[in-house]
């Protein structure tokens, strides 16, 4: 419970409508309490942190101002929206955020009225908003319609799309601009300089405002001055951007200035038409040190509030180490290697490769789509680009994975991280499609390795080949294998025989691999570390067919049109039956958990998998291989 002595005001909120209650002279007590409260509840149990601190005025004036959930307030990306959850009936349950059973690290419409699209991938807010006001406005309803989009959110062209369409139908919404000049890391690209260069220009908007307000609308000085601002503003300041998209726009003003952020919010909320509102925020305002290091305090673990975030060293080097090493190795070795990640370089692990090759590093902001043809536009000259992007942002470039790159057969390698069973982030970060929509594309090939020195050699693989290439890999740390420093590849389309047994033969694909040995000792069973998705190893899956009476397949991956699938359209194909059991993710969305209980959920750790197999074959008696290790 929230403790009422050092909160009073907050404590006594259980819905926007208690806060509406309040006099506005209260209000920065409000948000110096929720602010208080935050801090509190992340250092205790861990989760999205600076986003949230950014905009604890904004959420609290919006609330107060509009009379949600009747009005709508979309989020973009969700990373900000904690202080929105607090406020909105979920305070006593903040700590239980992206835990099993607890709330969803994101905004999430099964969750709460007030949360009325969900969230995750960027640039979306403007394009829902716009939705709800068409739909608002076609019914005859008055609502108000908010949406919150950061201006690393706007470097997405889903976001530009948005605004070319909501100028064009003159739908009454405001979309709310938060400039802190990040993302998860540094924003990149010409926005962000735009953005900059306009926030030096705030005595110009004060001194127009001043004039506006001292003639009567619609006078002939009026109008004059109007045009004669557009022209004025396009010599100084680049906000005409927004107006040219039909926007009026408004700013920019101090986020953290309540009273003049709920002045400015007071006077759009009575217009008419698209308004767009430009707030400059800190990711992190209010903890010192979440606003000096902005990038570790994106997203934090629990943490002593006064002594920060303390860093331990890792015990073994996760995956995501492991593709940055190699990917500095090979530039190394390679000078035609050229790198892109769509703001994702800490995440994908190309801090160091942005250091030590600067001139060969393109970050090219939220924009998956442009990074994929990119890397194509980029292979057309006799380049080796490597595109390091999650599994789940991937999703968002499908059309030119396929249009721009495997159709022209073009040399581009994809280094695909979080892949298969995420954890914490919940459904929208979830890897768990991409050897599903990966290995129908003809000319690509698909690997998954099962440890930390065959994700290194499956790398060099696919960079190697002269085509389209995906090596995806699970987010932490493998079982420990020991990396060689050489950069030497593996056969294309070869799997390997880990344990010879008898009439069960288990073939595992990717990370699933180290518990399909243990099941495989216990059951007496052949167990294959299959390595590649596409080409499958058809010559040893005949064999196997030859000399086993049953196959089971194994994948961290949606079992629909996976791996197992593969398998069973290569039998079916060659006019074989044999019983085989597909063990992989659900037909379903993976809630926030831990890895390790999802994995359990699925049925893919080694209990689930011993349980599935007893199931299906319950007369099948264990004959553990304690002596007989093939390999």
């Amino acid at each position: 419970m929230i403790d009422s002595q050092r909160y009073p005001r907050l404590a006594r909120i259980d819905a926007p409508t208690d806060l509406r209650k309040l006099d506005e002279a209260e209000l920065p007590d409000v948000a110096r309490e929720l602010r208080e409260y935050l801090i509190e509840s992340v250092a205790g149990a861990g989760g999205h942190f600076g986003a949230g601190l950014g905009v604890i005025e904004l959420t609290v004036a919006l609330h107060y101002l509009y009379d949600t959930p009747a009005d709508r307030l979309v989020w973009d990306v969700g990373h900000q929206c904690y202080p929105h959850k607090i406020l909105t009936g979920r305070r006593e349950r903040i700590a239980t955020i992206k835990q099993k059973g607890g709330l969803a690290p994101f905004p999430r419409r099964d969750e709460s009225d007030y949360d009325t699209f969900g969230v995750g991938h960027s640039s979306t807010s403007i394009s829902a908003a716009l939705g709800m006001a068409i739909a608002a406005q076609r019914k005859g309803d008055a609502r108000k319609i908010v949406a919150v989009i950061g201006d690393g959110g706007l470097t997405g062209g889903m976001a530009y799309e948005a605004l070319h369409h909501g100028g064009d139908v003159d739908a009454d919404m405001l979309v709310i601009l938060n400039d802190n000049q990040m993302s998860i890391s540094e924003n990149v690209g010409a926005l962000p300089k735009m953005l900059a260069r306009l926030m030096t220009s705030r005595t110009l908007n004060a001194m127009r405002e001043r004039a506006k307000n001292s003639m009567r609308r619609n006078s002939f000085l009026w109008r004059f001055f109007k045009r004669w601002e557009e022209h004025l503003k396009g010599m100084f300041v680049p906000s005409t951007l927004f107006e040219e998209f039909g926007f009026h726009y408004f700013g920019p003003i101090d986020g953290h200035d309540l009273p003049q952020l709920l002045h400015a919010l007071k006077t759009l909320k009575e217009l008419k038409g698209p308004q767009l509102l430009h707030v400059i925020t800190t990711k992190g305002k209010g903890y010192e040190r979440a606003e000096r290091e902005q990038i570790e305090y994106h997203a934090v673990g629990p943490f002593d509030p006064v002594k920060g975030v303390v860093k331990k060293p890792a015990a073994k080097q996760s995956y995501t180490d492991i593709f940055g090493n190699w990917l500095c190795d090979m530039a190394a070795a390679d000078e035609r290697l050229l790198a892109i990640t769509p703001a994702m370089r800490e995440g994908s692990g190309l801090v160091r490769y942005s250091k030590e090759f600067p001139q060969r590093y393109f970050d090219v902001g939220i924009a998956e789509q442009h990074a994929v043809t990119l890397a194509a536009g980029m292979a057309c000259e006799g380049a080796k680009p490597v595109v390091a992007i999650y599994s789940t942002f991937l999703q968002r470039a499908y059309d030119q994975a396929i249009h721009d790159v495997a159709l022209q057969n073009l040399d581009v390698t994809f280094a695909i991280d979080r892949a298969g069973v995420v954890g914490p982030d919940g459904a929208t970060h979830a890897g768990s499609f991409d050897l599903t929509y990966l290995r129908c594309l003809p000319n690509m090939l698909v690997a998954a390795p099962s440890d930390e020195a065959e994700c290194r050699a499956l790398l060099t693989s696919g960079f190697l080949y002269n085509g389209p290439a995906a090596v995806r890999y699970p987010r932490g740390t493998g079982p420990g294998t020991a990396i060689q420093t050489e950069l030497k590849p593996l056969p294309i389309g070869k799997a390997e025989l880990r344990l010879r047994g008898a009439n069960l033969a288990l073939l595992a694909f990717g990370s699933p691999l180290t518990a399909a040995i243990e099941v495989g000792r216990e059951l007496g069973a052949t167990v294959v570390n299959m390595r590649w998705i596409k080409p499958l190893d058809e010559a040893l899956i005949l064999e196997l067919v030859r000399t086993h009476g049953t196959i089971v397949t194994v994948e961290d991956n949606a079992i629909a049109g996976g791996a197992g699938s593969a398998v069973a359209e290569f039998l079916a194909a060659q006019g074989i039956q044999i019983p085989i059991l597909q063990l992989g993710l659900p037909d379903a969305y993976l809630e926030h958990a831990s890895r390790e209980q999802l994995l359990a959920e699925a049925g893919i750790d080694a209990a689930g998998m011993r349980d599935a197999i007893l199931k299906r074959w319950p007369l099948l008696k264990p004959q553990p291989l304690e002596v007989r290790n093939a390999i």
